[in-house]
């Protein structure tokens, strides 16, 4: 279970290698554009216990509640080939009382060339009823250590994806 520690520095950001494999590609040798979600929820799922000592089953059991996507925003802008070694990040880059928007996004190997970003919009919301809910306890402490302070409001997707290509060829 996550114990926020106010000594602790919480890292904002995931981050996973991995290679596209030949199972998950289109004729064309382009990782299928579905397959992407997979390789994404898969890196996050690894990498959230590692950092954060959180299995997000714990908080689910603890609290009778989980998230609910109900919005993708994803934007392709190279594809990522078979055999390729990509690295995928990822972050709450927003949240309030109930909802939270992860972001992901691939890269080359070298973190030099963006290929895809998406947004995932989830509600929190109870296991009983399917009611929206609040963060809570360790889970808003969670929310309010690992967040990223972008202000999403005001930014869509194509915003984000400039701005990431830029930050890569620094």
């Amino acid at each position: 279970m996550f114990e926020f520690d106010p000594e602790k520095h919480y890292p904002q950001e995931t981050e996973s290698r991995v290679v596209i494999r030949f199972q998950d590609c289109d004729p064309l040798r382009h990782l299928n554009n579905a397959k992407y979600f997979d390789y994404f929820f898969n890196a996050r799922e690894d990498q959230v216990p590692k950092l954060y000592g959180l299995e997000m089953i714990d908080l689910i059991r603890k609290y009778n509640a989980a998230w609910v996507i109900y919005n993708h925003n994803i934007s392709y802008v190279k594809p990522a080939m078979v055999g390729e070694w990509v690295r995928i990040m990822s972050r709450v880059i927003w949240h309030n009382h109930n909802t939270i928007v992860v972001e992901y996004y691939m890269t080359d190997d070298s973190k030099t060339q963006l290929k895809t970003v998406l947004w995932s919009t989830m509600r929190y919301v109870t296991l009983a009823e399917g009611k929206s809910t609040d963060h809570s306890g360790a889970v808003l402490d969670f929310l309010k250590a690992t967040s990223g302070d972008i202000d999403v409001s005001d930014m869509d997707i194509k915003d984000r994806v400039k701005q990431l290509a830029k930050e890569l060829k620094k």
